[in-house]
């Protein structure tokens, strides 16, 4: 008896014990992602709350807040990150603009060609030249941790035709956000933007409101959007679906440098694990909109170049009339240049 009395308070004690330890930290930080459980930014986060609170053996604990329990929006959440209430928090290129225009860069089309470069790009000093930017803009408050990946690469989708070349763009409603930037690519490319909310785009599939999306694949399954009429997609891959993962530079400066240290390491795994989850997660969802009759088109390197051609005169539009345009556009195609030359010198020796 006193042994089975025994095992149960040792097994009550290991249950306990995460929370006993979570009381006990030095820091505690509290992230927070306005997605949900199947989301990257949820494995992400899950990925980083196991390396911090393991790494700093129980001096920090890491809080999650999926959803919108903290906040809702990005300007708002942002708010909460610079006042100290949001620890972490993360935001797509739109959703931070408001603030940090320049970031906007991130969905500038055809500058990045695929995941090689675009994780060799945003794993190096190119984050760090938009963070010293961000820290400027926010009086030291908000500081940019890392770039990873929220849902692949930005693809054209509509209900009417295969799209092969930029003339094929031509008069389709296409939905975007209300950001100038893609309106602008949009307009670029022939057709005509049609700004709708989200949760919104299915209704406007079906009623014909709008004809087209910028989506990845995997938005585009766990929306549904095939049963609204949605069936051409081309991969012609315009932008990469950078994630900006933001912290409270008051609450990470407090920290002494060895628990730096473990959250700096802590969002290096975060963003190794958003690289690869949308990767994964694609590769059912294309096969299930194919399965369902939908037409997927991989345009040719000389259909590829056309779209970039149409798009260009977006990188001037950017340039004059984003604020820190110019600055962070040389600052990405100038990674993007020397990402290109490593990559290729690397090929090649592994060729021979």
């Amino acid at each position: 008896m006193k042994r089975l009395v025994m095992r149960s308070l040792m097994a009550v004690a290991l249950l306990a014990a995460p929370t006993m330890s979570a009381f006990a930290a030095d820091y505690t930080i509290r992230a927070t992602a306005n997605s949900n459980e199947n989301d990257e930014d949820y494995d992400g986060l899950v990925v980083f709350k196991n390396y911090v609170e393991s790494a700093s053996n129980g001096k920090i604990a890491v809080e999650l807040f999926i959803g919108t329990q903290l906040c809702s929006k990005g300007a708002e959440c942002l708010q909460g990150v610079a006042d100290g209430s949001i620890d972490v928090y993360i935001s797509t290129s739109g959703g931070a603009a408001g603030i940090f225009p320049y970031v906007q860069v991130l969905d500038l089309p055809y500058l990045m060609s695929d995941d090689r470069i675009a994780e060799h790009v945003l794993s190096g000093d190119f984050t760090r030249e938009v963070r010293d930017m961000a820290l400027a803009s926010s009086d030291n408050k908000v500081r940019l941790m890392t770039i990873g990946n929220t849902g692949g690469w930005r693809n054209f989708a509509n209900t009417k035709r295969r799209v092969q070349s930029p003339s094929d763009m031509n008069g389709l409603k296409i939905r975007t956000v209300v950001a100038d930037l893609p309106q602008e690519l949009v307009r670029a490319l022939g057709a005509s933007p049609t700004p709708i909310p989200w949760p919104e785009l299915f209704t406007s599939f079906q009623t014909g409101v709008v004809e087209g999306s910028k989506n990845g694949i995997t938005d585009i399954m766990g929306m549904k959007f095939p049963d609204a009429g949605l069936k051409y997609v081309t991969l012609d891959g315009h932008a990469y679906m950078g994630a900006l993962w933001w912290m409270s530079n008051d609450k990470f400066m407090a920290m002494p440098e060895d628990m730096r240290a473990v959250i700096v390491d802590g969002f290096a795994q975060l963003q190794q694990a958003t690289f690869a989850s949308p990767k994964r997660k694609s590769i059912q969802a294309y096969a299930d909109f194919v399965a369902g009759g939908g037409d997927l088109y991989v345009p040719t390197p000389a259909e590829k170049a056309s779209f970039k051609t149409a798009a260009s005169p977006v990188y001037d539009w950017f340039k004059s009339n984003v604020d820190g345009g110019e600055a962070v556009f040389n600052a990405l195609t100038k990674a993007v240049a020397a990402a290109e030359a490593d990559i290729n010198a690397g090929r090649a020796r592994d060729l021979n």
